[in-house]
């Protein structure tokens, strides 16, 4: 393998009529895929980044993709034990450990909604089993959904996608057949931000979130034009930015400024009646500038759940074809003909899967959320599966577009479809909304297995594995990923908590948007309609512009200080990647920095979990609150944040 070090060159454009594209590892030959260390290291990578995908995800409401951290710490330990041609068995370590990100992603968003109404209403019971189902099956079945659209996407559609996440980790897989020493940057960044953020959370050294109602002129300042700054200085969340890059980013915090320093300040100061909080009567010219986002953010439900709508009519033509290339597949893509290269788990496997699959989340809904309703449970198993086979090549779509799977705006949407129906159907008030949930859980879970997935399937196709071996290994993947990713939330959970006041500690803001769309429909209580179909019109507009809507709604959605940090990371980005005359040197800085920032990422989520467990066992290593919420530990912050850029930054520049 040595002697090819590089993609063909007709890797990443259209082919020409007759032309065929023969991937780094030819189908004629065999190679190492599917092999003890390859299995053993894919599940703990799966481990590792599920803990740390949920604790990022849950504190934050950002999924980093877990797939390129995984995938040069494989080519760090293939170099370390110098193995012999390891790019089929990197393939599969990534392959399995990339189940880690998509898995959190759809439990993350949903599950903890749970823990959340349960504050507010303590006849909802919880167990573990219930939480780990809802993810189990949903993998499954995004899995199964997808394979039979592996072909469309990866080979009929090659040169048409840019699939961006799949270029990167293909192009990290790449460099490492003539060396690992991409994991050393990688590994010293970890460090340096998972120490920074342990020091932030354990010990509260500095403030985490510089705001400037920590200040008195601050807080006078917020109660008088329902105006403030907070920013959080984390170091995870910068690399987070950095990644994301400054478009997007600036997509996300131009929604984050539109509701916190527009849409806040012209309720709290032309609509001062206004009821913002139901339970405490309170109104918006009583109210902080927090308090009065907490009732505007609806307009950003409103805009997520259209833009769910937009991605299902964009691919509305490649779900007509579903059912043909289903029908196609059952004769033409048999295991025994196809080439290895384009070798499937046989149609057959695929169909009785799904039935199996389906038949127990049929069995779970009976024995769990549907209270052993046999209406209320055929109603459930038939939205859940109709809905997840139409959205599985909406979220494959939009990760082979843009790398970016709009699953929460689909479950929104999913969610506020079956609330409506298990209500008309008679299932409401607290049994209702965990069925909601757990339905809801299904799906998200479903959808962004789907969408990663797509992604793994083309480093494949790219390289040369074997479909069937990725395929089958997933749901291995899939297993461990659910069983830690639930574990995380229990933990968290008794450590935290997920009560509406503790939201700045765990924002969980995807699955606080379950929990809020839900309760009203279920309760009987209507819904702020006026608000989501504001928020619904905003993303017409915005798609109509060329504008991610999607992004936009988020950034509506979630709290200002975790948006800002996106933006600190992204003119980051754009300053590293502009700072030479020389587009090779950018692009190679660029990508040295990508290294780092997923480094801040990885240890400052991996240790945010640790903190977690401390806390949860009783250990307090914490200076006081007196101390973190004092002016002095926010400027403190500012100079500590300042610091990480600064290394970020000339730590870039050194590729």
């Amino acid at each position: 393998m040595s002697e090819q070090t590089k993609l063909p060159e007709n890797a990443f454009r259209e082919l020409r009529e007759g032309e065929q594209y023969q991937p780094l590892m030819p189908a004629h030959k065999t190679y190492r895929e599917l092999t003890p260390w390859s299995v053993t290291w894919g599940i703990l990578m799966a481990v590792i980044f599920s803990a740390a995908c949920a604790y990022l995800g849950l504190k934050v409401g950002q999924v980093f993709e877990a797939a390129i951290p995984i995938t040069i710490i494989a080519i760090g330990l293939s170099g370390a034990t110098h193995r012999k041609d390891p790019l089929g068995e990197n393939v599969i370590i990534q392959s399995i450990g990339a189940c880690s990100g998509m898995i959190v992603a759809g439990a993350i968003f949903t599950l903890p909604a749970l823990f959340i109404l349960q504050s507010k209403y303590p006849d909802i019971e919880i167990n573990f089993l219930q939480v780990f189902l809802s993810s189990l099956l949903g993998g499954v079945l995004g899995i199964l959904f997808l394979i039979p659209f592996r072909k469309y996407f990866v080979k009929d559609m090659h040169g048409k996608y840019p699939f961006p996440e799949a270029t990167a980790s293909t192009q990290v897989l790449i460099s490492g057949e003539s060396g690992g020493n991409q994991a050393k940057p990688l590994l010293v960044a970890g460090v340096i931000g998972g120490l920074y953020d342990f020091i932030v959370a354990s010990t509260g050294a500095w403030a985490e979130t510089f705001t400037t109602k920590a200040f008195s002129w601050g807080s006078a300042f917020a109660a008088k034009t329902k105006l403030m700054f907070s920013i959080n200085t984390g170091a995870a969340l910068l690399g987070m930015g950095y990644i994301v890059g400054l478009k997007y980013a600036a997509i996300i915090c131009a929604g984050s400024v539109t509701v916190w320093w527009v849409i806040v300040p012209v309720i709290g100061h032309l609509f001062p009646e206004i009821v913002v909080n139901e339970g405490t009567g309170l109104t918006a010219g009583e109210a902080m500038p927090d308090a009065i986002f907490a009732y505007a953010k609806s307009i950003g439900i409103g805009g997520i759940a259209m833009a769910g709508i937009i991605g299902v009519i964009k691919s509305w033509g490649v779900i007509k074809s579903a059912f043909a290339l289903i029908g196609k597949m059952g004769g033409s893509q048999q295991t025994s003909d196809a080439e290895r290269t384009q070798r499937d788990l046989p149609m057959k496997i695929i169909l009785i899967g799904t039935l199996i699959a389906l038949l127990t989340t049929t069995v779970f809904f009976f024995l769990g959320p549907m209270d052993g309703n046999l209406v209320y449970t055929l109603v459930g198993i038939v939205i859940v599966a109709i809905i997840t086979f139409l959205f599985t090549t909406v979220a494959a779509n939009a990760i082979a577009i843009v790398g970016s799977n709009p699953v929460s705006g689909m479950t929104l949407m999913t969610l506020i479809l079956s609330s409506i129906i298990m209500v008309l159907v008679g299932l409401n008030g607290t049994h209702g909304m965990v069925a909601a949930l757990i339905m809801g859980g299904v799906v998200c879970t479903a959808l962004s297995t789907a969408g990663s997935f797509v992604t793994d399937l083309k480093i494949g196709y790219w390289l040369g594995s074997t479909p069937a071996k990725q395929e089958g290994f997933k749901f291995i993947g899939v297993l461990v990923s659910a069983a830690t990713v639930c574990g995380v939330i229990y933990i968290l959970n008794e450590a935290y908590g997920f009560t509406p006041d503790n939201s700045n500690v765990m924002a969980a803001p995807q699955a606080r948007a379950m929990a809020a769309v839900i309760e009203p429909l279920m309760n009987g209580s209507g819904a702020p309609w006026l608000l989501y179909g504001i928020g619904a019109v905003l993303a017409i507009v915005l798609d109509r512009c060329g504008i991610s809507a999607l992004a936009f709604a988020l950034g509506m959605f979630i709290p200002l200080q975790l948006n800002l940090p996106l933006i600190v990371g992204g003119l980051v980005n754009y300053a590293v990647t502009h700072s030479s005359k020389d587009e090779a040197v950018n692009r190679a800085r660029g990508e040295h920095g990508t290294l780092l920032a997923s480094g801040f990422i990885a240890g400052g989520a991996l240790m945010g979990v640790v903190s977690a467990g401390l806390t949860f066992a009783g250990v307090d290593l914490s200076l006081g609150e007196p101390w973190t919420d004092s002016a002095l530990s926010m400027l403190c912050s500012l100079v500590a944040y300042g610091a990480i850029i600064c290394y970020l930054y000339t730590a870039s520049k050194r590729a």
